[in-house]
């Protein structure tokens, strides 16, 4: 299986078809304000209406009101919702539309009844989206982590993200097995802005490693 492709931190229409054309499964847009890949109302509108029948919109929010996830939601309009700070199973499922939830990982986490939790979240929760975690920062760092902390099966698909980049990621590949990468900064030219050769190099290193697994 070659796992599914998020590429995310997107700001400009024009990039994100041009990704979604290279083979990315999902585009993510950041509401985040502080993130120097936050992307504001208008220009999500457009970036989503530039993607091709089955590119997931994906937008991401940090520990946002309920009523701004709401209005993004609706008025970009987004397909799935990924929730990257603190949100309980229960401030998730309160929108009822499908999401995905990102945890950072460390020692002494409990990642399998951290996934339990919003495994039951009456089928909402897609995945559970692991990442670094660096003190004080809800994520995209571009850091990686210690990959063997995560368990051999969890309830719900593991995406992986934290510091892939193309010369990591089909190593990754091959030792996580993972249901899909998330990807950033490894393929920027600068922090918000993509490099379309640096994305074409990421996925064609995902299909090499899933080449491998199946021959």
């Amino acid at each position: 299986m070659i796992p599914r492709i998020k590429v995310c931190g997107l700001r400009d229409a024009n990039m994100a078809r041009a990704t979604a054309e290279l083979g990315a499964d999902a585009i993510g847009l950041v509401f985040y304000p502080p993130s120097p890949r936050h992307v504001e109302l208008e220009s999500a509108r457009q970036i989503v209406a530039a993607l091709p029948a089955f590119v997931t919109s994906v937008g991401l929010f940090v520990n946002a009101k309920a009523s701004f996830v709401n209005e993004m939601a609706v008025k970009v309009p987004l397909d799935l919702l990924q929730f990257h700070g603190d949100e309980s199973p229960e401030y998730c499922k309160q929108f009822n539309r499908p999401f995905i939830k990102a945890i950072r990982v460390k020692p002494g986490l409990d990642l399998l009844e951290y996934a339990l939790s919003f495994a039951a979240t009456g089928g909402l929760c897609r995945g559970l989206l692991v990442d670094a975690f660096v003190e004080g920062v809800p994520g995209g760092t571009g850091e990686a982590f210690d990959w063997s902390l995560l368990p051999q099966s969890l309830p719900l698909p593991l995406i992986l993200s934290g510091g892939l980049h193309p010369g990591n990621v089909e190593a990754a590949v091959r030792q996580v097995h993972p249901w899909a990468v998330d990807v950033s900064s490894g393929v920027e030219a600068s922090k918000g802005v993509k490099d379309l050769a640096r994305v074409v190099a990421f996925i064609q290193a995902v299909k090499t490693a899933s080449d491998e697994r199946t021959a």
